[in-house]
């Protein structure tokens, strides 16, 4: 007996999907099967599509530091002072 296995992404280990109605189709099943609930995102780092657990209306976007919006003073010239 023949069973395929999916090829996996390298960075996440998950089951890598050409196109978004694949794993859309693949959600769907899950929820069939066994309900649980999947969504479907790109990944960033191998292009193809994967699933998720994770509610995209509750997840969080990653900030490199150097791109985050420091507070700062209004008054022109200010500088802290020292401790």
């Amino acid at each position: 007996m023949h069973f395929f296995t999916p090829k996996r992404c390298a960075t996440s280990s998950k089951i890598m999907y050409h196109d978004k109605a694949q794993a859309e189709h693949a959600a769907e099943q899950s929820f069939i099967e066994r309900g649980a609930q999947l969504w479907v995102y790109r990944c960033q780092y191998c292009g193809t599509w994967h699933l998720t657990s994770h509610s995209p209306e509750n997840s969080w976007v990653h900030v490199p530091l150097n791109q985050q919006i420091k507070p700062h003073s209004r008054k022109k010239g200010y500088k802290p002072r020292r401790r």
